[in-house]
């Protein structure tokens, strides 16, 4: 009878650990690239959010050599980074439905583009995904004022327009979401 009662015990305690263990290797917070989010909203309620991980420098060159250019980056680190919106957008020439999306870019020295994907959930790369591509668009890229130790993604809202800024080292690359009415 004792016996059976450890049975049950050990039975009923496997899952118990087994999820506390699972919630602790989950634990994103404890990454060397944290979680981070950025959030913009229009005038009207509706808005973009983009959640991403954001590796630190660390004494690195980052661009042209951490992060190669002319190649597809997943735009943070861990998980690819997502982008949702909840208003129909215009980015460049492309129309974004409202919607959840991938963002990618391929940095180079004086000229980035984003890439917008409707392929969610990945992890980021390789890069693989050319056929769910919604558009690529051009970024407007400068030098930030001073070095920018963690990867930001950031909005500034002006009216009907969220413009993205990707920060990190001494670059910062820009696009203008504008609201479609």
């Amino acid at each position: 009878m004792q016996n059976r009662s450890k049975f049950r015990l050990v039975i009923f305690l496997i899952p118990v650990f087994a999820l506390l263990s699972a919630g602790q290797m989950q634990d994103k917070s404890q990454r060397a690239s944290p979680p981070a989010q950025a959030q913009c909203k229009f005038s009207d309620g509706q808005g973009i959010t983009v959640d991403y991980s954001s590796p630190r420098r660390k004494g690195r060159k980052i661009f042209g050599d951490l992060v190669p250019y002319g190649e597809v980056w997943r735009t943070g680190a861990n998980e690819a980074t997502t982008f949702v919106t909840t208003a129909n957008l215009t980015a460049g020439k492309t129309s974004v439905p409202a919607g959840n999306y991938t963002l990618f870019t391929i940095p180079n020295q004086n000229r980035w583009t984003l890439i917008i994907n409707r392929k969610t959930g990945e992890w980021g790369i390789p890069y693989k995904y050319e056929s769910d591509e919604l558009g690529r668009v051009d970024m407007k890229v400068s030098a930030t004022a001073s070095p920018v130790e963690d990867f930001t993604i950031a909005f500034d809202q002006d009216g009907r327009s969220c413009t993205l800024n990707l920060s990190w080292e001494t670059t910062q690359a820009s696009v203008a979401l504008i609201e479609a009415k």
